[in-house]
């Protein structure tokens, strides 16, 4: 097992946890993303979408251990990072959590599409 596949199978369980953290702890996320829940709709969303599609994302290359679901996954946050980059620019929210979050996204996004 070479370092890389290790650090895609990290990537991934990173991928699961920031899932499992916003199915778990719904109105916790706004430190990690800047949102307010406000209401019980607010909080299936996001146990939803950013809980659900995070564990699926994370779970699917580590359970189909095929190079292609890796490929997916990264390349969802790359698509991720170029909004993020976008919509910075755009609606001026240039600041700290947004760049360690773009960081995060082309680094994960740039090794697991190896």
């Amino acid at each position: 097992m070479t370092f890389l596949y290790i650090l895609k199978i990290v990537f991934a369980v990173l991928t699961i946890i920031t899932g499992l953290y916003s199915l778990v702890k719904p109105k916790d996320i706004k430190g990690f993303t800047g949102l307010v829940v406000d209401g019980s709709r607010g909080i299936t969303e996001i146990r939803s979408i950013m809980g659900g599609v995070f564990i699926a994302l994370g779970a699917l290359p580590l359970i189909l251990g095929d190079d292609t679901a890796y490929f997916v996954l990264g390349a969802t946050y790359l698509v991720i990072g170029a909004i993020r980059l976008v919509s910075m620019l755009v609606d001026k929210s240039v600041e700290r959590s947004n760049l360690i979050s773009l960081a995060a996204e082309v680094v994960f996004g740039s090794i697991l599409v190896i």
